[in-house]
């Protein structure tokens, strides 16, 4: 039984002097999820997503490459992407858009949604984020092609890219054409508050052309969040009584191990 004892007591001393840092990269570095785009309003998806696919072209192998990479990556990915990329902008009627058109961007408005919350502890698995972005310019119902990728920031950290959005057709300051994303935290993500943030770009530029982020809504700030493994539908403890009792020594204090490490990780959040 000292040996037993003597293991327990490494292994708690062991996760007590790991490095702060290490709880909060966790949810940076090994995080997981996944995530659903679309138009809000039905009335064109199936032509958008027709057009969307001839104009920006993606396997999930490449989308899912740039998941979890920090803000600034990114952007210089997209400006690496644009180069070796050229795109013809279309119409929504399948005509070569104008390049020469000056227009501007921005997202009128943005919100999120809480949605599935398993163990009902206040933080939440599922959530969506949806965004209606416009288009200001002299031409009236002047259209563009654009998408969106959306990052979360833990615990005032860096951006990280969670979602890229496939193209999709806005017009002028059209509120039909909001994009919602319901997101599904799989794993890696602590429980703890999240800040989102929507970075716009026009399909065939390289530049972010808007963005929004928790500084802009309070709706997008501190969203209380926590991946699939750390939002349980139920634990379940099985009692095991032998003659010397160890077994139920050893329950006890692999629960108390359980219960140190949690609230000691929760506490660098």
């Amino acid at each position: 039984m000292s040996k037993t004892k003597s293991l327990i007591y490494l292994m708690l001393l062991g996760m007590l002097l790991s490095p702060i840092s290490f709880a909060q990269n966790l949810a940076i570095n090994n995080s997981n999820s996944y995530s659903i785009g679309g138009l809000k309003s039905n009335l064109s998806v199936n032509e958008l997503k027709k057009v969307a696919s001839i104009e920006r072209t993606k396997s999930m192998s490449e989308k899912m490459s740039l998941q979890g990479m920090d803000r600034q990556e990114v952007k210089k990915h997209r400006q690496l992407e644009t180069k070796q990329r050229p795109t013809t902008l279309l119409s929504k009627n399948g005509i070569e858009a104008s390049k020469t058109s000056h227009h501007g961007f921005s997202i009128y408005s943005a919100y999120s949604q809480l949605i599935s919350d398993i163990d009902e502890d206040g933080y939440y698995q599922t959530f969506s984020v949806s965004f209606d972005a416009d288009i200001s310019s002299p031409v009236a119902h002047e259209q563009a092609l654009v998408y969106a990728d959306l990052y979360l920031s833990h615990n005032g950290g860096p951006w990280v890219l969670y979602f890229s959005t496939d193209s999709f057709f806005i017009t002028g300051e059209d509120t039909q054409d909001e994009f919602e994303v319901v997101t599904q935290l799989d794993s890696g993500y602590l429980t703890a508050h999240y800040d989102v943030l929507i970075d716009l770009y026009e399909v065939g530029y390289s530049d972010v052309v808007a963005t929004y982020s928790a500084n802009d809504s309070n709706t997008l700030y501190a969203l209380p969040l926590e991946s699939a493994d750390y939002d349980p539908e139920y634990i379940e403890v099985v009692h095991y009584d032998d003659h010397g009792g160890s077994s139920s020594w050893l329950l006890i204090i692999g629960l108390l191990l359980l219960y140190i490490r949690r609230n000691y990780v929760n506490s660098y959040i």
